[in-house]
């Protein structure tokens, strides 16, 4: 039998080239300048990488629910997918955190050379973040109200993700398919509190929780470093959006997406 050539790797396959696949020219274009600050370019590319981030943590937490999820009564859907996939989500927020520290080489002097160009619009409008949000399970319907400036597109993506299941509802289903009880609130702290207690029968849904609070965490932290880059950038001021600014930012520091995770280090 003659050894047949794969053609399609290498130059002489000629289908598709770095740039094309990449669609690099359609990605440079989309930096579009509205003053001559030098600084600008690096604002508007650092938040454009935190948007491309933004779709690959949606991506990856989606699927970890639907893993989650897949099983059925007496069995436990995909947990090992779950597991690595939370992995993946909490080693690409350990680089959303350390990207604040690119945005800091910038100086609140650069900055001001062209922030009165960016009102009306804001951090706060970030939908895609919204939606990660709400996918973790802190949904803030008011959010949607408040946000007038939405796409019937956004709009749609907010209200599909405030009515699909969370991941905690999925991390619940995983409990109640151990034979865990889950009715309530209660009946869910004493649940979690055997299977940390008990990892070597519970040891998947063990490891998911802590996955899980490892995501919260790493949200807590990314609020925590953000609220503080903003105010060495611009100190009390409001943001462009209208908002209070720092004060905004740090009314949401306290919000955990998992408050049962938390409270069950105070029971153990």
């Amino acid at each position: 039998m003659t050894e047949q050539t794969d053609v399609s790797f290498g130059e002489q396959g000629a289908q598709l080239t770095y740039g094309s696949y990449l669609a690099v020219p359609e990605l440079l274009s989309c930096q579009r300048l509205r003053s001559p600050a030098h600084d600008e370019l690096l604002f508007i590319t650092v938040h454009q990488v935190y948007e491309l981030w933004f779709q690959q943590l949606l991506h990856e937490a989606a699927a970890a629910r639907d893993a989650m999820l897949a099983g059925t009564a007496g069995e436990d859907g995909d947990l090992w997918r779950a597991q690595h996939l939370l992995r993946r989500v909490a080693t690409i927020e350990q680089v959303l955190v350390q990207q604040i520290d690119v945005l800091e080489t910038m100086t609140p002097q650069d900055f001001l050379q062209f922030r009165q160009l960016l009102a009306p619009a804001s951090g706060f409008q970030s939908v895609q973040f919204r939606e990660l949000e709400f996918l973790s399970g802190a949904k803030d319907p008011a959010y949607v109200d408040r946000f007038r400036g939405l796409t019937d597109d956004e709009r749609q993506r907010l209200a599909r993700r405030l009515a699909e299941p969370s991941l905690w509802d999925a991390y619940v289903s995983v409990l109640d398919r151990a034979g865990l009880p889950t009715g309530d609130e209660g009946a869910l702290l004493g649940s979690l509190r055997e299977v940390a207690h008990d990892r070597a029968s519970y040891a998947a849904q063990w490891e998911l929780a802590e996955s899980l609070l490892h995501h919260d965490e790493l949200a807590a932290a990314w609020r925590a470093r953000h609220v503080v880059m903003v105010e060495r950038m611009i100190g009390a001021k409001s943001g462009t959006g209208g908002s209070t600014g720092a004060g905004y930012l740090r009314s949401r520091l306290d919000l955990r997406y998992f408050p049962l995770l938390w409270e069950l280090r105070s029971r153990l």
